[in-house]
């Protein structure tokens, strides 16, 4: 039987899951990116989680929210393009869900989610439709929210965000970009996967495979 919250220091080395997945598939990331874009995407991303990696792992002990802090500042600090102020506020915004409690529950994480779309969306006034992350955190968000409304476990409503999210990175192959660099080839990127939403289906995933883990131990 799951419990239903985590301790924040147990929930910390998580974040180690997403570095990891990041680097391992910067090239994966930088393929599609170069599908309509510069082909960036997966050697910035690469570069800035390899970096929080080593920052994290010099801290030794740290809770969730030192941790996100941490990826936050150096995503905004060290990454390039537009990704870097998108994820970096990302993170250091979630990060603040959980400055007043101990562990995290259903209800910090919803608000985590809820704080990271409201950050990206702050900042690039991206919509659903636009192809881009936002086409992963919208459904991912609701999808969590609507599970664990309909009295499913912390974990059950993990697996319906992941499930929703690569749904939504799915359905971006079908979307005309509007925002972005790839905007500027109108009807021609259509039939590709967004890499912003692609690398955001990766976090959430890791996210949500490493908070199962947990509160099924």
């Amino acid at each position: 039987m799951s419990r239903d919250s985590v301790s924040l220091v147990e929930a910390g080395p998580i974040l180690f899951d997403l570095v990891d997945v990041i680097v391992r598939e910067q090239g994966k990331l930088s393929e599609i990116d170069g599908q309509t874009g510069d082909g960036d995407h997966g050697v910035n991303m690469g570069k800035g989680f390899r970096m929080a990696g080593e920052r994290l792992r010099a801290m030794g002990d740290f809770t969730l929210p030192q941790g996100l802090a941490t990826l936050g500042d150096t995503l905004l600090s060290d990454i390039g393009g537009s990704m870097g102020p998108l994820y970096g506020t990302f993170f250091t915004d979630m990060a603040e869900v959980l400055d007043n409690t101990d562990r995290l529950d259903a209800a910090h994480f919803s608000g985590m989610l809820k704080a990271g779309l409201a950050a990206v969306q702050g900042l690039g006034e991206a919509k659903p439709g636009d192809k881009t992350l936002v086409d992963v955190l919208v459904p991912a968000g609701e999808a969590f929210d609507a599970s664990h409304g309909g009295s499913e476990t912390f974990a059950e409503s993990l697996l319906a965000m992941k499930t929703a999210a690569e749904a939504g990175l799915e359905a971006t192959r079908g979307m005309i970009a509007k925002v972005g660099r790839a905007s500027r080839l109108g009807e021609r990127s259509r039939g590709t996967l967004d890499a912003g939403a692609a690398s955001c289906t990766m976090i959430l995933s890791a996210l949500a495979d490493g908070l199962v883990q947990r509160l099924s131990a």
